[in-house]
């Protein structure tokens, strides 16, 4: 077996907060992971728009999401303005990579991105990821060469605008194996490595927390399994079930490795991308079929 922890930072909360915490589980644990920076300004409070999606709600109780994101993250963009996340403090990319992890490029603008990228022109898709791209090499002195999609939302013109930026790999899909997406009738040239295990927020409610670091090593499979989690929870309120799965894993005999050394190691057959339905999540996510 081996395991990929593929991190997405969304807010500023996150940021501040929830990523130093993993770093520090992390280090504990031996284990680099894969991180990706929302490097823009944190709109989370547009996001309640979505609040007439079909199981929007349910999820925001069932995941208690006020307690795990913070009533301020709940109004950034709305009633209080967009922070900026990355620029609150430039340092903590540079301990990630200093702590030896593979960091990518999540969003510029995390709830623009998940709640219009279907409406987007393939210049505007440039421009917001240009504008990420740029800020991370600003902060970091390299520029990163790859990205992850936030809410796993994708279209022919995202994909064409990642095949233009020549990156190694792309997290941008739900799935089971390593692959060259194809999409609207086109084959694309950026390999795709997608999460294959669900998220923290599409199980708890239906898995107590005190089974979710059990409930997860019983998911893992043999090959390439990979787990994306979130700073704002799994760097949050419950940290404490993500280092017990790491020591399930460590237990278990799992190999570490990045999504970077995963796509060194994996061939990709084309498999195609469609949008559809996964269960514990609102809305259409990008699914390899």
């Amino acid at each position: 077996m081996k395991l990929a922890i593929k991190i997405d930072i969304d807010t500023l909360k996150g940021y501040l907060e929830g990523l130093p915490r993993l770093l520090d589980i992390l280090k504990a644990h031996d284990v680099r992971a894969s991180v990706f920076f929302s490097m823009g300004p944190d709109n989370s409070g547009k996001a309640l728009r979505r609040i007439f999606r079909k199981g929007f709600i349910t999820k925001m109780l069932r995941t208690k999401a006020p307690t795990a994101y913070g009533l301020k993250t709940l109004f950034y963009g709305t009633l209080l303005p967009a922070p900026m996340i990355t620029a609150s403090n430039p340092d903590l990319i540079k301990r990630t990579i200093n702590d030896g992890h593979d960091c990518g490029i999540h969003s510029w603008d995390h709830v623009y991105w998940q709640d219009n990228l279907t409406k987007l022109s393939r210049d505007v898709i440039r421009e917001q990821l240009e504008r990420a791209f740029s800020k991370f090499e600003d902060y970091s002195g390299f520029r990163p060469d790859s990205c992850a999609a936030p809410g796993w939302q994708v279209t022919p013109e995202s994909l064409s605008v990642q095949d233009e930026l020549k990156l190694s790999y792309c997290s941008d899909v739900r799935g089971y194996s390593p692959f060259m997406p194809e999409m609207g009738g086109k084959t694309f040239k950026t390999p795709q490595i997608p999460s294959t295990l669900p998220t923290l927020d599409e199980v708890l409610g239906y898995v107590k927390a005190e089974d979710v670091s059990s409930y997860y090593a019983g998911l893992l499979k043999d090959g390439l399994n990979v787990h994306t989690i979130h700073t704002e929870m799994e760097g949050g309120l419950m940290h404490w079930t993500f280092s017990d799965f790491l020591d399930k894993c460590r237990d278990m005999g799992v190999e570490f490795l990045t999504l970077k050394e995963a796509a060194e190691i994996s061939s990709f057959p084309c498999c195609k991308i469609e949008m559809g339905e996964i269960p514990g999540r609102a809305g259409k996510v990008a699914v390899q079929l």
